[in-house]
């Protein structure tokens, strides 16, 4: 496009100036321009550097297509405002990666239609005492900034879009901008970024949308304030504060977020009212470190899509929730590391997954007038340290009530439980609590269940209608005042009854000793480690591993090496271990040692040694230090989905911490996730599986096992599934040789030797053998050999004095037919 003529319309006064004039430049133009004079560029490309210094207009064509006129200079600036003037419909391009396309130094122009594409360090920006109003301008600058506030600068820009950025869409330093209805998109760094003492952003209905980044930042002493705004598809966290910042969101929507939809560091500030934080893939908000603080009222949080609480709270950090809905998360709040606080008033808490409310750490929670309904867990206060309050509550629907365990001590007063499958209050392994004019109702456990001798008070408490009892008291421990409930039975003991119980209202007390826990309830709750007194894997319990001395990793790969075929599950398993071995001679030398994830998936048919390579792998980790114990715990879907809601949380808790220090097998794991699956708890135990291996990441570690493609299946369930494994290592089917050779190793085991002929027959046998589903590998090769063993009795067994030979040597007469089952 050539370039045109300027007509200038001379507004000045003086009657000697000319009305009107016609230059070939437009730094021609403005030479003789002043104040109130209008500039009409015709349509062309000029390649200028343009500075306007005096309060005109700046327009293109009356009637001319968008983008007709282009300013394009080489390098520098393409237009500079020094004053109050009014630039309309002109295209502004740069290509100086040092300046900005657009730049706004003074004055309170008027921009407006404007369109600056660009590759340049900005594509507008305003320093200085500048208070430009910009109306529906568009910014695509791929190389730099959208558009920058900074040194004191300010404005209104209104209905404007930055469409692309090589870094933040928007970036505040030192300023003070005002955005009405803006839409930024297709930033590379953050989408809105507020930065320094001093800075300052109010945005007003604007949308944030497909950042590679996070969505809104403000950090080190910034302040901004968003009201009915949108923050939706980052590629990061949708909201970060840090270090004293300062940020307010009302009406605002947070959602589509694949980590924290709001992630708080460092003595921030948030006040959140009348918004909504949705489908996040980790916390919804995510707060941190002593000072720092959220007060939500009237705010919406649900749908999460990751395996995270929805709100946690740890190291110091506060958060108060008024009037507040959360539902459909894993966890609702998570309040962790002592001087750590949620406040939580008239909120609902509703269809999670897990816990309603966990503390632990020494952190506290208060609770007043809340609803809690359909959840694992009401309420756990974990351990030493934990408490707070709950006044006037309500829980139901729910696996368990409230759970104290391990020293936590909450106060609970006038909460009902209703409707609980297990316990309505549940007091275990040291904890104590204070429980006053409490009431349980239609529970399927116990109403209070208090065990292991718990120093619990209880003062004017009601049960009814709970399957089990109203009250399961250790002898030792609680004491009773005022309680009661609907069935008739003995007093209270000496102890637990102090103060008395009315007569004619006694509640059923029996000791824990006698009678087991909840129904379904492991031995141990959630959380309780393997060594702790009493709990499952304990010492002497069933199913706990010994764990004697420790055998040296190259005794162990030794074992491996000796197994019958397998040769590319050896080098993967090797290959692994000297990746953990060289990781841990690094750390020895003060080097830095590669991430290695040691959670596998073996895939392959039954009988291929999965089961026995895990427990060999086991041991080579606590070999080299790895793992406290190396012991396996064999489970599969039976032992970790319940019956109902909460239990399959439980349960699949109870079998991580029996493996806690060694490894846990899952077999047939794609068991958990059928394809039909519907309502199925499976997915229950899947997602409480993955988040066990995140926070506790270095206790144990995880095999699932089973077929090949359905193991494939099982990898897509949950998104957090298959980035929790490192490896796959297939465990191909054994050949007729293999076979024959492990029917060898039994025979030799046993006492018995192949007769001539017998190891002929036996590959003829394993080659035609047929491959179906019934055919079993390894366990096949044991059941031949056991055939063997069974038919070559009944041939011994008829000789009066059978010779030494005769009772050991096996013929290919005592083969089973290939009919025979296997």
């Amino acid at each position: 496009m050539a370039q045109g003529t300027v007509q200038v319309t001379h507004g000045g006064a003086s009657r000697w100036r000319r009305r009107s004039g016609e230059y070939p430049t437009l730094s021609a133009a403005l030479a003789a321009a002043g104040d109130g004079d209008v500039l009409s560029i015709a349509p062309g490309t000029y390649r200028e550097n343009l500075v306007l210094h005096h309060a005109v207009t700046l327009r293109g064509p009356e009637g001319a297509a968008a983008g007709s006129v282009r300013i394009a200079p080489l390098d520098g600036v393409a237009l500079t405002v020094r004053a109050s003037a009014v630039v309309q419909d002109l295209h502004l391009e740069g290509a100086d990666r040092a300046a900005p396309a657009l730049l706004v130094e003074d004055g309170c122009p008027e921009l407006s239609d404007l369109r600056v594409h660009t590759r340049s360090s900005a594509g507008i920006e305003v320093r200085g005492g500048a208070r430009p109003l910009v109306r529906r301008c568009t910014v695509e600058n791929p190389a730099g900034v959208g558009i920058s506030v900074l040194d004191g600068g300010g404005g209104v820009f209104e209905e404007c879009e930055v469409v692309a950025a090589g870094q933040a869409g928007i970036s505040v330093r030192g300023g003070h901008p005002r955005l009405e209805r803006c839409r930024i998109h297709h930033a590379t760094g953050a989408g809105i970024a507020v930065t320094g003492e001093g800075s300052g952003l109010e945005a007003l209905g604007c949308e944030v949308y497909e950042i590679k980044g996070s969505g809104v930042q403000i950090a080190a002493r910034a302040a901004a304030r968003l009201t009915d705004c949108a923050v939706h598809r980052t590629s990061a966290d949708g909201v970060t504060l840090d270090t004293d910042a300062v940020l307010t969101l009302a009406g605002c929507d947070i959602h589509d977020i694949p980590e924290n939809a709001v992630d708080l560091r460092s003595r921030s500030v948030l006040t959140l009212s009348r918004s909504t934080v949705r489908r996040f893939g980790r916390n919804g908000l995510s707060v941190w470190d002593p000072g720092t603080r959220v007060d939500a009222e009237s705010c919406e949080i649900h749908d999460s899509t990751g395996d995270y609480p929805a709100v946690w709270i740890s190291d110091g950090a506060t958060v108060s929730l008024d009037s507040c809905r959360v539902h459909d998360v894993p966890d609702a709040l998570f309040v962790l590391d002592r001087g750590s606080r949620v406040d939580v008033v008239d909120s609902d808490l509703t269809q999670v997954r897990n816990t309603a409310v966990s503390v632990s750490d020494g952190a506290g929670a208060q609770l007043d007038d809340c609803r809690i309904r359909e959840a694992g867990t009401g309420a756990w206060f974990r351990d030493h340290g934990s408490g707070g309050t709950l006044a006037n509550c309500t829980i139901d629907d729910v696996q368990s009530g409230v759970i104290v365990t391990k020293g936590a001590d909450p106060v609970v007063e006038r909460c009902t439980v209703t409707s609980a499958a297990e316990a309505g209050f549940y007091v275990s392994a040291g904890g104590r609590g204070t429980f006053t004019a409490c009431r349980v109702s239609g529970s399927s456990g116990f109403g209070f269940h208090v065990i292991d001798g718990c120093r619990t008070t209880l003062t004017r408490c009601h049960t009814e209608r709970c399957a089990r009892g109203g009250y399961e008291f250790a002898e030792d421990g609680p004491v009773a005042e005022g309680c009661t409930g609907d069935e008739p039975g003995p007093r209270l003991g000496p102890r637990a009854a102090a103060g008395g119980v009315p007569a004619g209202a006694q509640p059923v007390v029996r000791t824990a000793s006698s009678v087991p826990g909840p129904a379904g309830a492991p031995a141990a709750m959630p959380g309780q480690r393997p060594s702790d007194p009493g709990a499952p894997g304990a010492a002497g319990a069933p199913g706990a591993a010994d764990a004697g001395a420790v055998r040296g990793s190259g005794e162990v790969l030794g074992q491996l090496d000796a197994l019958v075929g397998l040769d590319s599950v050896k080098r993967e398993v090797r290959a692994l271990t000297d990746m953990i071995e060289v990781g841990r001679r690094r750390q020895q030398a003060g080097l830095k040692a590669a991430s290695v994830r040691r959670h596998l998936v073996f895939t392959g048919s039954p009988g291929t040694g999965k089961t026995t390579v895990a427990r060999l792998y086991g041991e080579i980790l606590a070999s080299l230090g790895v793992l406290e114990r190396g012991h396996l715990v064999e489970v599969s879907r039976v032992d970790l989905v319940g019956e109902h809601i909460g239990s399959t949380a439980i349960r699949t808790q109870e079998a991580f911490d029996r493996a806690r220090g060694g490894v846990l097998f899952i077999d047939e794991a794609y068991a958990l996730s059928p394809e039909d699956s519907g309502r199925d708890f499976g997915r229950e135990a899947i997602d409480t599986l993955v988040k066990l291996m995140e926070d506790h990441r270095d206790a144990v570690v995880v095999i699932v096992a089973g077929y090949t493609e359905e193991m494939e299946r099982f990898l897509t369930v949950n998104p957090g599934v298959a980035s929790r494994f490192s490896r796959t290592i297939t465990f191909g089917d054994y050949g007729p040789q293999e076979l024959l050779r492990i029917v060898e190793q039994q025979a030799e085991e046993h006492e018995y030797r192949l007769g001539e002929g017998t190891g002929e027959a036996l590959l003829a046998y394993f080659t035609e053998l047929p491959k179906g589903p019934a055919f079993g590998n390894g366990r096949t090769a044991r059941q031949t050999f056991e055939s063997m063993v069974e038919r070559h009795a009944g041939r011994v067994a008829q000789l009066a004095e059978p010779s030494t030979d005769e009772l050991t040597l096996l013929f290919p007469a005592d083969l089973p037919a290939l009919s025979a089952p296997c």
